[in-house]
């Protein structure tokens, strides 16, 4: 197995190359169609400033698509000021520190989450499909993938003796 690295992923809509290094992640995933669930969300969660920093990040970024497919209800109340935790959690298993391209992210078995989340890979990441790579920000990479990313139970990690 591979070394584990930390990941966040996003989901979102092919994404126009004109987007690309017109800023910081917020900044390109604001500008770009098919995301204005993902910075609603990002900014419902505060999370806004952390995506803003120095990075590189590589955020696996889920359309409005995919967060349509959790249903109205379920991303309404994503939203709410007492599901923050939750929300928070669930955009943090979207970002890994670092810059993969798609090329990296082809060739890597699998990638921990900000969040501390594995996330398998290969043509895949989990249960979704890249639907556009390689959109360059100033502070790191977006993939836009059609599904929003669900935790799954992690084992315990072995307690380290010194």
């Amino acid at each position: 197995m591979r070394r584990l690295l930390p990941l966040l992923v996003l989901v979102a809509l092919p994404l126009a190359a004109s987007a690309q290094h017109r800023g910081d992640i917020v900044q390109v995933a604001s500008s770009t169609d098919g995301f204005e669930t993902l910075v609603a969300a990002v900014q419902a969660a505060g999370l806004v400033e952390t995506l803003q920093v120095d990075g590189p990040f590589t955020v696996f970024a889920p359309t409005d698509d995919a967060f349509a497919r959790l249903g109205d209800d379920a991303v309404q109340r994503l939203l709410r000021p007492e599901n923050r935790a939750q929300l928070t959690a669930t955009l943090t298993d979207h970002v890994v520190p670092g810059r993969f391209t798609a090329g990296n992210v082809g060739a890597l078995d699998e990638l921990e989450t900000a969040n501390g989340q594995a996330l398998s890979l290969g043509v895949r990441v989990d249960d979704a499909e890249l639907v556009a790579t390689d959109v360059r920000a100033s502070n790191g990479i977006i993939h836009a993938i059609d599904r929003v990313l669900r935790p799954r139970q992690m084992p315990p990690r072995p307690a380290s003796h010194h």
